[in-house]
């Protein structure tokens, strides 16, 4: 069972302490020798502040490329659900390679992320972070370690890709707050 966590979290040397929300009671559950888990919560918990207090209008804001806010939201969320899809793949029949051309695939789903409602694809990024974050946690140590033995560091570390792009929104929304004379 999938149970949606981070109320609260207590890094301790070498694990971390997560409260889970379940029926309204907080159990604690110990996360060994996994930092990714405290990295990844670090980055939901900015994530999830931003999408709260971005309004509709901000969510649209251009930043390059013909990407928005929203677009960039809906592109973390797309590479969190490609992670959580190889995650259950994994579990059923080993862990191995999965390469993919991320520009080509950038590419081709723009398209599909700007038809997206803005608030929703903000929705979906909180969503499938959680998601990730939770399989991850829950994952077992025997998984965790054959996905390590990959050597790509960012299929644990969700966190990384989050905050390049989480640095990039704020970052705008920064110099378009220095630029409204206002």
């Amino acid at each position: 069972m999938q149970v949606a966590w981070l109320a609260k979290a207590i890094a301790l040397p070498n694990s971390i302490l997560i409260a889970e929300p379940t029926k309204g009671i907080f159990f604690w559950k110990i996360y060994m020798n996994r930092p990714f888990v405290i990295e990844n919560a670090r980055e939901l918990k900015r994530l999830t502040s931003l999408v709260n207090r971005l309004t509709d209008t901000q969510l649209s804001l251009p930043l390059n490329e013909g990407w928005t806010i929203a677009v960039a939201l809906a592109h973390l969320s797309f590479w969190d659900q490609r992670c959580l899809s190889l995650i259950r793949k994994w579990q059923l029949s080993g862990v191995s390679p999965s390469p993919i051309d991320i520009d080509v695939t950038n590419e081709c789903l723009l398209p599909l992320w700007q038809a997206l409602p803005p608030r929703v694809a903000a929705n979906l990024a909180v969503s499938s972070a959680k998601d990730i974050d939770c399989a991850l946690g829950d994952a077992p140590s025997d998984l965790i370690f054959e996905i390590e033995k990959l050597g790509e560091r960012f299929r644990l570390y969700r966190s990384e890709h989050r905050k390049l792009h989480l640095d990039e929104i704020e970052e705008a929304l920064r110099r378009l707050d220095s630029a409204d004379p206002a």
